[in-house]
């Protein structure tokens, strides 16, 4: 049954959300020389809860579409084949995205009626807005190309880096909002080459994502496109005094960026065996480039 609810949850993937996080805690450290660990804790279980909803309701979602069923697998797409293996756990899969869900919605309530004033009311467009992408992405935001391809990064980078940050130190500035903009590149870059190898499985059942409705060469020059503007906003924050100069740490990835891009560009559907090194590098590039942000704001 653990190893069940891994699958449904797709636990490798949470690494996402402590790299997602890192910067996010490392600018509240800098700011305030200090962090409320009670309150990080909550915002960490509140940021794991929204992935864990968003994961376990694409495994059942995919399930009844019976994309599942089409799809070849890999580390990084194609779902985990969980409840393909045992429709028995469907169910299951559905109670763990509805609890996941609960979960942060009553973690942000709390910080609603913690926080109050100014600083609660600031969180409640952008949380309901992140809970609405939660519950609509697989099902109908799929069927919109720019949508599917931005509502991820919006999630994991000017949202939860932002939210984090207002949480963690009351306010939200130029730094926060410059900081969270390479992970909502990296994010949407991410969910966009995992796309690749579904193209004809995801076309089957009616999505319509970036990949399928502009052709294969033109989501990889969008997918390099996006690595390059992570790239640009991390240097024009250091050329303008938005972000520390140490943060410049994060271009050392830049080796993995240019090895993905190879990897897209010569992407041919059929071939995802050729894909998946591009992939490997593409998770390092987007877990690696927020941690080393972070280590950039701690010097």
């Amino acid at each position: 049954m653990v190893a069940s609810i891994l699958g449904i949850i797709r636990a490798p993937f949470l690494l996402l959300v402590p790299a997602s996080l890192a910067p996010a805690f490392a600018l509240a450290w800098k700011n305030s020389g200090s962090i409320d660990v009670p309150l990080g804790i909550l915002v960490f279980i509140a940021a794991l809860a929204s992935h864990v909803a968003v994961n376990a309701l694409n495994e059942y979602e995919d399930f009844r579409s019976g994309l599942d069923f089409f799809t070849q697998r890999t580390a990084f797409s194609g779902g985990s084949g969980t409840l393909v293996a045992d429709n028995r756990l469907v169910p299951l899969a559905l109670y763990i995205a509805l609890i996941a869900l609960l979960t942060t919605f009553s973690i942000g309530a709390y910080f609603l009626l913690r926080l109050g004033g100014q600083i609660g009311s600031a969180l409640i467009a952008p949380g309901l807005l992140g809970l609405a992408i939660i519950v609509v992405y697989t099902r109908w935001l799929n069927r919109f190309p720019l949508l599917c391809l931005f509502a991820p990064g919006i999630g994991f980078g000017l949202l939860m880096v932002n939210l984090s940050v207002l949480v963690l130190t009351g306010a939200v500035g130029l730094e926060s909002l410059w900081l969270s903009l390479p992970v909502t590149l990296l994010v949407s870059n991410l969910l966009l080459v995992n796309q690749f190898p579904d193209i004809e499985a995801d076309h089957r059942v009616g999505r319509r994502h970036l990949a399928i409705a502009w052709g294969v060469r033109a989501a990889a020059i969008a997918a390099i496109a996006l690595m390059a503007a992570s790239y640009v906003v991390i240097l024009a924050g250091c050329l303008f005094g938005l972000l520390p100069a140490p943060t410049l740490l994060a271009l050392l990835t830049l080796p993995l960026a240019l090895f993905v891009a190879k990897k897209v560009l010569a992407f041919e559907i059929g071939h995802t065996d050729k894909l998946v090194p591009g992939m490997a590098a593409n998770v390092a590039l987007t877990l690696l480039t927020p941690l080393l942000l972070a280590l950039g704001l701690m010097v």
